[in-house]
C-alpha cells in the first residue's frame, strides 16, 4: 500500500503497537500514527532480533500495549511450534518480558483475518511464504493450520503457498488455490473468504463470495486484539 494511503486505526482502543512478523519482512505501526515501519526478516530470524529490531524501530513512539503476529501456532500469548520460514527460538518465547509491557501475541493469518473480519461467519486464507487460515464465527477467531492438510500429493501450502508458485508456475499454482478455496469452502461452509498474504493480487479472478483483504489489515487486527469481549463482533456487518 502506498504510505500516502491512510494507515489503519482503531479508536476503540489505546497506544497499541502492532508487530506483524513476516517471512520477508517485520512491520509496525502504531495506532493512530500515519507511518509504518519495516526491516527485513529472513530463515534466521530470531524472536531477539525481532524485538531489538522493533525498539530500534520505534525509539520516538510511545505506546501502552503491544500485539505480535506470528506465522506458526500460538495458544494463549505462547508460542507452541517454530516457525517454519524463521529462526529457531521462538516456541515460549516470553515477549511481554522482552517488550516490557502488556503483549498479545497470536497467529498471523488469525491477525490479518482480525482486522478483516466484516460480521457473520468468514474464512480468512494468507496467500504468501506459507498459507495461513483462520476462521471468525460471529467474533469468535478460530486460528487454523489448514495448510499442513493433505491436498494432492503434498499440502495445501506446499501448493499455494511461494514455494509452491516458484516450483510449479503461475498458471498451475492459481489453479491449486482456486480448488483450495473450493474445498475448504465446501468442508467449512463460510459466508465468505478473505484472501491475504502478498501473493493475493496474483489471481486473475476470484469465485463469488471471495474478495481480496488488505495486507494492512493485519496491524488493524493487531490493534482489534485489546477490544474488550464481545465489541470485535459488533466491529462490522456484513
Amino acid at each position: 500500500m502506498s504510505p500516502d494511503t491512510q494507515a489503519p486505526a482503531e479508536p476503540r482502543v489505546g497506544a497499541v503497537l502492532a508487530v506483524d512478523v513476516g517471512g520477508s519482512h517485520v512491520k509496525v505501526l502504531l495506532n493512530g500514527e500515519p507511518e509504518r515501519r519495516r526491516f527485513v526478516s529472513g530463515p534466521e530470524l530470531t524472536p531477539e532480533q525481532t524485538v531489538e529490531g522493533v525498539r530500534e524501530l520505534t525509539e520516538d513512539w510511545t505506546y501502552d500495549t503491544v500485539s505480535v503476529g506470528v506465522p506458526t501456532i500460538v495458544r494463549a500469548d505462547e508460542v507452541v511450534s517454530e516457525p517454519v520460514n524463521l529462526g529457531v527460538g521462538w516456541l515460549g518465547f516470553d515477549f511481554g518480558a522482552a517488550f516490557g509491557k502488556p503483549t498479545r501475541v497470536v497467529n498471523d493469518a488469525a491477525m490479518q483475518a482480525i482486522g478483516s473480519y466484516a460480521g457473520g461467519k468468514m474464512l480468512f486464507l494468507g496467500l504468501g511464504t506459507g498459507l495461513g487460515s483462520t476462521m471468525v464465527v460471529d467474533g469468535t477467531v478460530l486460528p487454523m493450520e489448514l495448510g499442513h492438510l493433505p491436498f494432492r500429493k503434498a499440502t495445501f501450502e506446499d501448493y499455494g503457498g511461494e514455494r509452491g508458485r516458484q516450483h510449479h508456475g503461475a498458471k498451475r499454482w492459481r489453479k491449486a488455490v482456486l480448488e483450495t478455496i473450493e474445498l475448504l469452502t465446501a468442508a467449512l461452509e463460510p459466508e465468505y473468504v478473505i484472501l491475504g498474504g502478498g501473493n493475493a493480487d496474483r489471481l486473475d479472478e476470484l469465485p463469488e463470495n471471495v474478495r481480496l483483504g488488505d495486507n494492512e489489515d493485519a496491524f488493524l487486527g493487531g490493534f482489534r486484539l485489546w477490544l474488550e469481549p464481545g465489541q470485535l463482533g459488533a466491529a462490522n456487518t456484513v
